[in-house]
């Protein structure tokens, strides 16, 4: 009677099958990437990989996919290595993926055009965000080999250019695996610090797998970080490395960056002389300027007669003062003639100067000014003021005016 399989033995049997075939773990495929995704969070991507007549499911976890140095994209021509295996849980055989590199461009090359790409669009090239290189920098921050020619080269340039300048070194590797991380950390001691007004970051001339640390995302965000200003200096002139793109100045050799960092002492000095020479000679024009309106204001008769101006400013007290009375002399007599004006409208008034014309005023006995003969009776003494004196006078008779 024939075996009777269960799944879970079937599919054990194929996995071991395929675990013992030596030639299809650990080999190389080719193919075109299809269906390809990133899964979020796990990180891990799954994709398809085809040709003209078959395809077969892949996938390549997080911790392989980290390591990959572009990014995928559907239709791209890939060679991964890896080794086929059976997924228990659906039966299915997968392609499972540790290592990715596309065909027809090479891996570093297209991971370098993606990562410009990417940081260009985070504006990290952006020539606003660069900081002014500092003209006369007091200490210098060198990020490279320390065993490098290309430290020595600075060296000589910077002490033979300037040998007041100090140097703190802040020794990375500039190549291998470990050169990125190194590179971005020394950057971030020198920041932390403090204690220097330029950085040089750079190393030697090399192929584009020797630069490649300085092609890294990581060394790019720290340069961007970077509070103090920086130089990037990295391989001949004819290299081109992210660290150019992202540094506030690009030197085309570490010499030249030593050489754009730090000026000529002597030439400093000699510059420093010829404006000294300029000021003093400016200082001795602007003086004898100055002596020249000081005897030409002594030649004036305010300054070779002290009294001169005394005595003009008593002539023009003098002048000051008989306008003063003239005016108020002015003033006087137009307000005495207002009051003999007043004065004399006041007398027109004046009960005086009516009495003055002839008339006269009678006075009741109860001394109150009488104005009809009804006030009176017969045989009643009044009083009568004049213009000069009183009058005593008796009632006898008495009329009424009819008016």
């Amino acid at each position: 009677m024939p075996r009777i399989w269960t799944v879970a033995e079937l599919t054990g049997e194929i996995g071991r099958t395929l675990a013992e075939n030596r030639d299809i773990q650990n080999c190389w495929v080719s193919g075109e990437l299809s269906n390809y995704k990133n899964h979020r969070p796990s990180g891990h991507w799954y994709f398809t990989l085809k040709d003209e007549s078959a395809s077969i499911k892949a996938v390549m976890f997080r911790s392989r996919a980290e390591r990959v140095e572009f990014s995928p994209a559907d239709g791209m021509k890939v060679l991964i290595r890896g080794s086929l295996r059976l997924y228990e849980r659906d039966g299915n055989v997968q392609f499972y993926a540790e290592d990715m590199q596309p065909i027809g461009v090479g891996a570093l090359y297209l991971a370098l055009e993606q990562l410009k790409e990417r940081l260009a669009r985070e504006g990290l090239f952006d020539p606003m965000r660069k900081k002014q290189i500092p003209r006369f920098p007091r200490r210098v921050g060198i990020v490279t080999s320390p065993t490098g020619a290309a430290l020595q080269d600075m060296l000589n340039i910077i002490r033979r250019r300037n040998p007041k300048v100090s140097i703190l070194l802040a020794p990375a590797a500039v190549q291998g695996d470990s050169a990125p991380r190194e590179v971005a950390k020394a950057i971030m001691r020198l920041n932390n610090q403090a204690c220097v007004d330029l950085i040089i970051v750079g190393r030697g001339g090399g192929s584009l797998e020797e630069l490649w640390a300085f092609n890294t995302e990581e060394v790019a965000r720290a340069i961007a970080s970077s509070a103090i200003p920086l130089i990037s200096a990295v391989g001949h002139e004819t290299d081109f490395t992210v660290a150019d793109l992202v540094a506030d100045l690009r030197a085309p050799t570490p010499s030249a960056a030593a050489e754009l960092a730090v000026p000529v002492l002597r030439e400093l000095q000699e510059d420093l002389v010829g404006l000294s020479d300029r000021l003093q000679s400016a200082i001795r024009t602007q003086i004898d300027r100055k002596r020249r309106d000081v005897r030409n204001l002594g030649s004036k008769g305010s300054l070779t007669d002290p009294y001169w101006r005394i005595n003009l400013n008593r002539q023009r007290l003098d002048g000051i003062t008989e306008e003063l009375e003239q005016g108020i002399t002015r003033f006087v007599s137009d307000k005495n003639g207002i009051l003999r004006l007043l004065a004399a409208k006041l007398d027109l008034l004046s009960p005086l100067a009516i009495l003055g014309r002839g008339y006269s005023i009678a006075y009741g006995q109860d001394s109150k000014i009488l104005h009809s003969s009804e006030e009176v009776e017969i045989d009643e003494k009044i009083k009568v003021r004049l213009a000069q004196g009183t009058v005593n006078c008796k009632v006898i008779t008495k009329e009424r005016l009819n008016v």
